[in-house]
């Protein structure tokens, strides 16, 4: 039995008609399920707020940032001056292989602000071994990498808090490096040197 060309049509109009029909009344369902948007006022709750208190006693976990100068670089609200842990030949070998890893594309490996990508057109990055940032206080350098500065992006997403401040103690040993003089040496070291 042959259908004829109009039927055909009218059967596959009829067909897309019931799809549609059906999958709008799907989507209906999830589309209209209740819900609180946030910071919207609430009908349910008698103080009118459809975002709810944080529970007394709640403990924070993942992000609590309670030590202003780990996190923020400050004391008192100003650059901080020292170090939150105590650095070690293990922070100072970190430092090194995230300096290595973030910093030297822009600032070389030995911080004089020749890296790779400067060599290739990218403005280039003042060296830590002028004056200014030799005396500049570790809070400083913090910040910058933080929040950045200039052309520097921040790294805050790429290097965590306690990385941070082993490339601080890391470009703190460079610029030792760079202006040292033989009294810096212990005394037992001095004879490898000369």
């Amino acid at each position: 039995m042959r259908i004829s060309t109009k039927a055909a049509v009218l059967l596959r109009v009829l067909c897309t008609l019931c799809v549609l029909c059906a999958s709008e009344a799907c989507r209906q369902d999830m589309h209209d399920q209740p819900k609180y948007v946030p910071l919207r006022e609430s009908t349910f709750f008698s103080d009118a707020r459809s975002a709810r208190p944080i529970v007394p006693g709640t403990v924070a976990r993942g992000h609590l940032h309670d030590d202003d100068l780990l996190y923020t670089g400050r004391v008192n609200g100003t650059d901080a001056t020292v170090f939150p842990f105590r650095v070690d030949a293990r922070v100072m070998a970190r430092g090194r292989e995230r300096f290595n890893i973030y910093c030297s594309p822009c600032h070389g490996r030995t911080g004089q602000g020749d890296g790779m990508i400067v060599q290739r057109g990218y403005r280039r990055p003042p060296t830590f071994h002028q004056d200014r940032l030799r005396d500049a206080p570790v809070g400083h350098f913090f910040d910058v990498m933080t929040n950045g500065f200039g052309a520097m992006p921040d790294y805050a997403s790429q290097i965590a808090a306690g990385d941070r401040w082993a490339v601080i103690a890391y470009i703190r040993a460079l610029q030792l490096s760079e202006h040292a003089t033989p009294a810096d040496v212990p005394s037992s070291e001095r004879d490898r040197i000369r």
